[in-house]
């Protein structure tokens, strides 16, 4: 069984990236699930829409996580209703529309839980995390109620993001952190057998201020006449990585990075 994460898409770069590129990525690597963060897919880098999703969907994505811009298109609310492979953060309040977590089939007929959260520190204020994944592992166990368990942790500071690894050790498949859009190289398998990485890195071009523009970003920083950020559309870069699980313990048995594409090092 083996489970493909890809970082947060940012803009058209990163999405068109991935409509040309994942079905090939995916027979190449022999992947049954496939999950991406799509909270900037938008064209101007915030939010994401219908048609976008139903893109991602027919390019072989099985789920689609967000975060903190996932309200940025208006569109969202409505969709996310009716939309179950589209997943919002679990603790932003329970009246928010969609849901946080969901349980869905891999190509290979396993059940795999994908759990999406979103950090406390330095983002828009939602529940408090390490409760919310409390009172969820209360409720939900691994090889239970389903085979494998993603957690997408939606944060800003590598220290939370490091904590909720830890907290998840031995009862998740992979924990792995988005938002900050720069691919970590501590790609690993914990302790008790959860692969972990600090932030996947993004979908999108690195020749960029974190996706956006270089010389707007630089401008804004220098409090130079700057326009709202909008996204560098140059070649992308896919980052993610894959995680090859046990099929008795729904653990990691083994883990790599993926960066293929752009102005990072290509390897497929």
């Amino acid at each position: 069984m083996r489970i493909f994460f890809l970082g947060d898409i940012v803009g058209r770069s990163g999405r068109l990236a991935i409509v040309k590129n994942l079905r090939h990525i995916l027979e190449k690597k022999k992947i049954n699930f496939v999950i991406v963060n799509g909270e900037n897919a938008a064209d101007q880098g915030v939010g994401i829409t219908e048609e976008i999703s139903n893109d991602l969907f027919n390019s072989g994505v099985d789920v689609i996580t967000t975060g903190n811009h996932v309200w940025d298109q208006k569109e969202t609310a409505n969709h996310i209703e009716r939309e179950v492979r589209l997943l919002r953060p679990e603790n932003i309040s329970d009246n928010s529309p969609g849901k946080g977590f969901g349980i869905y089939e891999s190509k290979n007929g396993f059940k795999v839980g994908v759990l999406n959260l979103m950090g406390n520190v330095f983002m828009k204020k939602c529940d408090n995390v390490f409760n919310t994944a409390k009172n969820f592992m209360k409720n939900y166990k691994l090889k239970k109620d389903y085979d494998f368990l993603v957690v997408d942790f939606h944060g800003e500071i590598t220290s939370e993001k490091m904590a909720m690894g830890h907290f998840f050790d031995g009862k998740a498949t992979l924990v792995v952190g988005t938002h900050t859009h720069v691919p970590t190289n501590d790609v690993r398998i914990l302790t008790n057998g959860t692969a972990y990485q600090t932030d996947a890195g993004m979908c999108g071009d690195y020749n960029s201020v974190i996706g956006m523009n270089k010389e707007n970003s630089l401008n804004r920083f220098l409090k130079k006449d700057s326009k709202k950020h909008y996204p560098a559309e140059g070649d992308a870069t896919l980052s993610g990585l894959v995680v090859e699980c046990d099929k008795s313990n729904g653990l990691a048995c083994k883990v790599e990075p993926y960066i293929y594409g752009g102005e990072l090092i290509k390897k497929i």
